[in-house]
């Protein structure tokens, strides 16, 4: 059953969900928002309670209704496939914008799983639509939103049609990195909330060939795994085996390769 975000317990201390209390502002609002303008926003944003591991932010084909942001945890994206399979499209952390995709439809065409204790903000589409009339701002937000989620497909695509085995691994590794180095954590210590057959499945790899590759990162002393903590030891080798040329642009905030 879809957990939905929205069935927030409306008691609790509005401190608690105040926008402006959240250090995720500057990823997800537009800068240079009025007063008035953000007031606005904040109005029609939900944050949800915790969400339980294996919950649903929403199910492949229910009534699109509202884009979310994470705001603390992780989650994925997938489609089944006509054969009934799984296959994995992205992970999402705190700062990520999901269900883009569903902007000019009237369904999800993807589901969203949790994949740890997570909380969300629900923004109903409809609403934003109409207040991003007014506010010019929010329109190129949700634009620039979009444009990097189409760059995104673009770069998985490459990576699964010309990169080797070790060359996805090592750059998916890289994108988890750059992505938290960004939102102000690690870059070379982090947690890895997915599985190493949810790994597997979203680059296109047997599980135990991901497997195989951790291990042989770490006898090439890579990096360092304990459980899900993951320490990468040396970013330059990594990124020569990977292929990926550093920039200052922002393409390496993928990892859908979100």
């Amino acid at each position: 059953m879809t957990v939905k975000p929205h069935s927030v317990d409306k008691s609790r201390s509005m401190n608690e969900f105040k926008c402006d209390n959240c250090g995720l502002l500057s990823l997800c609002l537009p800068d240079g928002l009025k007063p008035q303008e953000a007031e606005q926003l904040e109005k029609m944003i939900e944050k949800s309670p915790p969400l339980k591991k294996g919950s649903y932010i929403f199910h492949q084909g229910d009534p699109f209704t509202s884009i979310f942001e994470v705001r603390a945890g992780s989650l994925k994206t997938y489609t089944v496939t006509n054969q009934g399979e799984e296959q994995i499209t992205g992970f999402y952390f705190p700062g990520d914008l999901i269900a883009l995709n569903a902007i000019d439809t009237s369904s999800y065409p993807i589901s969203a799983k949790v994949l740890e204790t997570t909380t969300v903000c629900e923004i109903p589409y409809g609403q934003l639509d109409r207040l991003s009339d007014q506010v010019p701002r929010l329109r190129r937000q949700l634009i620039r939103a979009m444009s990097k989620e189409i760059r995104e497909e673009q770069q998985m695509m490459l990576l699964l049609s010309k990169k080797t085995a070790e060359e996805r691994v090592a750059t998916f590794l890289l994108k988890l990195s750059d992505r938290y180095k960004r939102r102000g954590y690690s870059a070379s210590i982090f947690r890895l909330s997915m599985s190493r057959n949810e790994i597997g499945n979203y680059l296109g790899l047997a599980v135990e060939t991901v497997s195989r590759i951790f291990s042989r990162f770490q006898k090439q002393h890579l990096i360092r795994v304990e459980g899900k903590e993951i320490e990468v030891l040396s970013l330059d080798t990594l990124r020569q085996i990977s292929g990926e040329i550093r920039s200052d642009d922002h393409s390496a905030d993928a990892i859908n390769l979100s």
